[in-house]
């Protein structure tokens, strides 16, 4: 039993939870660990409405999950990585796994450090220990999540006896502007984070290569971490994010009067000015990653999609599957991703602008 402060709880209490599906074959040495999106909560009324769902509470969970995109086990649909280990860890705090924290009053518990950790080390008892190789994986939140716990991840695996483990780190539509002003001329993502941060005690869990010279807030910004970040690690990101585009860029806070509202659900009914604000998004996700893209180690593919996560979903993860996934110079999103993971290419590949591209599934 461990104490009350001690446990890695979800938000309400409730024992932390993973699913798994184990490997096969030649396979059966390699892992992913996938980490749960599904937004954040930065008060109380957030907050308590999350720890009564699925994202605060594993009695609201699913007991089965489909494994798809990345996580599939059809050699057609994902030849690199069918046959892994194949792990997801449930999303239960509110801070992309980063929270340490607990509020008695309300009844949080902010422990997505402590299931970070405990999860991981559970996972070495029953074999990743002895991995070959481990990739590191999530999507939106949980892609944030595998920029932030990347080099953690990586200090799970220390040489030992002349042998290592290979290990690399993928984030899907993890990258969440800083700098990015809202259409009020306001900054609504950096505002929430800051809430975030603070309610959730995640200053401690940030890299340190990042809080060394900047506030907690800025090193939840990705952007602000990932040149500092020391292992292998592969950025698939819209460079016209729907998320960011609805609730950072153009939030109802900051659009009082509506005029974004058709514009950011449907693509085709922006206006030329508003057009023009959403190149100057992908402008600055391109200058975001110019300081990234400049180490060999690294991955990049940032699409002209309107789209938000695309590892996960096999419409969009292999260009084989159906529906087919967005290309840049020909290559798709699982191809880019395995190339660089195996070290079959260098991947450095970032679009033209929109509407260029025609091999795009966009969402809005």
């Amino acid at each position: 039993m461990c104490s009350e402060d001690m446990c890695a709880v979800c938000m309400d209490g409730t024992p932390a939870a993973y699913h798994l599906d184990p490997g096969s074959r030649d396979g059966n040495n390699s892992w992913i660990v996938n980490l749960e999106g599904g937004g954040w909560c930065n008060n109380a009324r957030t907050c308590r409405f999350r720890k009564g769902t699925r994202r605060g509470s594993s009695d609201h969970m699913e007991k089965r999950i489909a494994f798809t995109g990345i996580m599939s086990s059809s050699p057609a649909d994902n030849p690199d990585f069918y046959n892994w280990n194949r792990v997801k860890i449930r999303y239960r705090d509110g801070a992309s796994f980063a929270s340490d924290g607990l509020d008695k009053g309300n009844g949080f518990y902010f422990r997505g450090q402590r299931i970070w950790n405990a999860t991981i080390r559970h996972l070495f008892s029953i074999g990743m220990a002895s991995a070959d190789q481990v990739l590191l994986t999530g999507c939106s939140a949980g892609g944030l999540a595998a920029i932030l716990h990347c080099d953690q991840f990586r200090a799970f695996f220390p040489p030992a006896g002349g042998q290592s483990t290979t290990v690399k780190c993928l984030a899907d539509a993890g990258l969440f502007l800083d700098a990015y002003v809202d259409v009020s001329g306001g900054r609504s993502l950096r505002s929430y984070y800051s809430d975030i941060v603070a309610m959730q005690g995640v200053a401690r869990s940030l890299p340190p290569t990042c809080t060394d010279h900047l506030d907690p807030t800025s090193c939840f910004f990705p952007q602000n971490v990932i040149d500092g970040i020391k292992t292998p690690i592969f950025l698939l990101n819209s460079a016209y994010d729907v998320w960011q585009i609805e609730e950072s860029q153009a939030p109802n806070r900051a659009d009082p009067t509506g005029g974004w509202r058709a514009c950011k659900f449907n693509r085709s009914a922006c206006t030329e000015t508003q057009m023009k604000i959403l190149q100057g998004f992908r402008d600055q996700m391109v200058a975001a990653v110019k300081g990234f893209s400049g180490s060999k180690a690294n991955g990049l593919f940032v699409d002209s999609c309107f789209a938000h996560c695309q590892s996960e979903l096999q419409a969009t993860w292999n260009a084989g599957a159906a529906g087919g996934s967005p290309a840049i110079q020909s290559k798709g999103i699982a191809k880019s991703v395995g190339d660089r993971y195996f070290g079959r290419a260098e991947v450095k590949a970032i679009d033209c602008p929109y509407p260029c591209d025609t091999t795009c599934r966009h969402i809005i």
